[in-house]
C-alpha cells in the first residue's frame, strides 16, 4: 500500500508540474480568432485521474520502465489539456520532447511496434492537417496522438483515438456548438489515459 500510495502522490506531482508550465506558456499566448474559445481545465481532476492511475499501474505491477514512460506521457497529456483550453493551442514544448524521447527508446530498445503505432496514428491527423490548412485540425493534434500511438500501440490507440474522435464529435452535437472550433486535445488526452493502463499494466 505504501508504494502504491508513493506512485500516486509521484503522478499528482507530474500533473501538478503539466498544469503550471501550461499556464505559465499560456500566459504570453494570444489566442488564435480562429480557434477554440478559452476556457479553464478541470486542474483538480486531472490531478487526481493522474495520481489513480500511477496507483493503479503500481498494484498490477507496472515496471519502472513503464512507469517512467507513463509518467512521460500523463506529462504531456496534462499539458496539452491545459494548454489547448487555455489559449487554444498544443504546444511544441510539450509534445516534441515526450514523443522525441519516446522514438529514441523505441530505437534503441528495437521496439519498432511503437514506431509504428506513433506512425499509424499520426498519418490521418497529419493528413488532416494538411487539407485544413490547421483550421479543422493542427499539427499540434497531430502530434500529440503520434504520442498516443506511441504508447497503447496497435490497435489499442487507433481504437483510442477513435473514441475520442466520436466522444467529441457526439459532445460538440449536443452542446448544439455546430460550426465552432473544438479544443481537441482533451478528447486526446481522456482517451489515452484511459487506455493507459490496459497498455502498461
Amino acid at each position: 500500500m505504501m508504494t502504491i500510495a508513493i506512485a500516486a502522490i509521484f503522478f499528482a506531482s507530474v500533473a501538478l508540474v503539466a498544469v503550471q508550465l501550461s499556464r505559465a506558456a499560456c500566459s504570453g499566448e494570444t489566442p488564435a480568432p480562429d480557434g477554440p474559445p478559452a476556457g479553464k481545465p478541470p486542474y483538480a481532476l486531472l490531478v487526481i485521474a493522474c495520481a489513480a492511475i500511477g496507483g493503479l499501474l503500481v498494484y498490477t505491477g507496472a515496471t519502472p520502465i513503464q512507469l517512467g514512460i507513463a509518467a512521460l506521457v500523463l506529462f504531456a497529456l496534462v499539458a496539452a489539456w491545459c494548454s489547448d483550453t487555455l489559449c487554444g493551442l498544443v504546444l511544441d514544448v510539450f509534445t516534441l520532447p515526450p514523443l522525441a524521447a519516446l522514438l529514441l527508446f523505441a530505437i534503441s530498445e528495437r521496439q519498432w511496434t511503437i514506431l509504428i503505432g506513433a506512425a499509424v496514428a499520426f498519418a490521418p491527423f497529419a493528413a488532416a492537417a494538411v487539407f485544413s490548412r490547421g483550421m479543422g485540425m493542427g499539427w499540434g493534434d497531430a502530434k500529440l496522438v503520434a504520442i498516443s500511438g506511441a504508447v497503447l500501440g496497435l490497435p489499442l490507440g487507433v481504437l483510442a483515438l477513435a473514441a475520442a474522435c466520436a466522444s467529441a464529435a457526439i459532445l460538440h452535437r449536443l452542446l448544439r456548438s455546430k460550426g465552432s472550433p473544438i479544443a481537441f486535445a482533451p478528447y486526446i488526452a481522456a482517451a489515452t489515459a484511459l487506455a493507459l493502463p490496459l497498455t502498461l499494466s
